[in-house]
């Protein structure tokens, strides 16, 4: 194998209590030659000088200090300066196994791949390991992803840009950046990559480590309106990009693990009040709709309640019904939560026969 250069994009905001556990994790890592942009957005606590003080440490790391603009906006600044053969992401409160580069550069010339995706790991606020990996390694072995595969492809292609390595050029000819100013830039950004790819391997390796910050506690409830309003239009960008790309069989798939995925965020979400729930299913019904357009049922009962007096234009109801659901779901431990907002993909094929 040639040593190609990784360029590793690092956006920081007030992360001064993970920021050291994330550098740490990269410049340790087995495969040295490594380009490490540190993108500190102008944070308040004492990350920028952090970031600062590892240039003396490492000559390999470079630190920008910027306006706030964003995690999106964060992220295109690496990208504008990046040098490297290759593209990694990693989220400044997360951080990477020994050996995450080493394998995933190793694997994307070994298959001349556009980009590999990894398996990974979530982690408590402590960095303790969660007992499994996010995808099953004895169901889901190294392999091809095929837009055309609508079993394994669909749940492997998972949005997050950060357990995947990306080849510069390939980027770069798409001349992708992250869209600013929306939720679900990951998604929007790694859909794009998917829908143009030539190539895409997955490895069962455990390649990136994801911090649950806050434990027990549902990210959800800090979604507000500005996020399920943002979230609406980042929505709208992916369903055209498929439409546009006449892809509408895999997003079929990609709809119905977003429509549950969200249903849940709506459901768990404390900072929302009455009338702005109304606003937000209003604004969405065009989403919760293309259930019946694209004819994908909802994979859960109560779901499919749900969906029927959104698209009824019902808004109180569904609201009464969110309540109940929300109420027992505080009693459930965090990791069936987390398998009701993202059931396994046989749930989905099942829902599509």
């Amino acid at each position: 194998m040639k040593n190609s250069k990784i360029s590793v994009i690092v956006p920081i905001y007030n992360v001064e209590n993970y920021l050291n556990n994330c550098i740490d994790s990269i410049i340790n890592q087995t495969y040295s030659n490594l380009e490490i942009i540190l993108v500190d957005d102008e944070s308040t606590d004492n990350s920028g000088k952090i970031a600062d003080e590892y240039i003396k440490k490492d000559n390999r790391i470079k630190v920008i200090h910027k306006k706030n603009g964003g995690l999106s906006d964060t992220r295109n600044a690496g990208i504008e300066i990046a040098t490297g053969d290759y593209l990694m992401f990693i989220d400044s409160d997360d951080f990477f196994p020994i050996n995450a580069c080493e394998v995933l550069v190793n694997k994307i010339e070994e298959k001349q791949a556009d980009y590999v995706i990894g398996n990974y790991i979530n982690t408590q606020e402590n960095g303790k390991l969660w007992e499994k990996p996010i995808f099953n390694t004895e169901k889901y072995k190294e392999f091809e992803l095929s837009i055309k595969d609508y079993k394994d492809s669909f749940y492997i292609m998972n949005s997050s840009a950060c357990n995947k390595i990306f080849k510069a050029s390939f980027i770069k000819e798409l001349n992708l950046k992250f869209e600013v100013g929306l939720p679900a830039e990951d998604a929007i950004f790694t859909t794009y990559c998917f829908i143009k790819a030539n190539k895409v391997v997955y490895i069962p390796e455990i390649i990136y480590c994801y911090r649950q910050r806050n434990a027990g506690t549902s990210i959800s409830m800090n979604c507000t309106e500005k996020y399920f309003n943002g979230i609406n239009n980042a929505y709208k960008i992916i369903y055209n990009n498929f439409k546009e790309n006449d892809e509408i069989g895999f997003y079929r798939f990609f709809y119905a693990k977003s429509m549950t995925y969200m249903l849940y965020k709506f459901i768990d979400s404390k900072f929302i009040n009455d009338e702005q729930k109304i606003d937000i299913l209003s604004q969405m019904r065009w989403f919760y709709k293309l259930s019946k357009e694209l004819n994908v049922p909802a994979c859960q009962e109560s779901l499919s309640l749900i969906i029927d007096k959104i698209i009824n234009g019902d808004y109180k109801d569904v609201i009464d019904i969110c309540k109940v659901i929300a109420e027992v779901r505080t009693f459930m431990p965090q990791d069936i939560k987390e398998t009701m907002s993202k059931p396994q993909a046989d749930m989905y094929l099942k829902m599509m026969e």
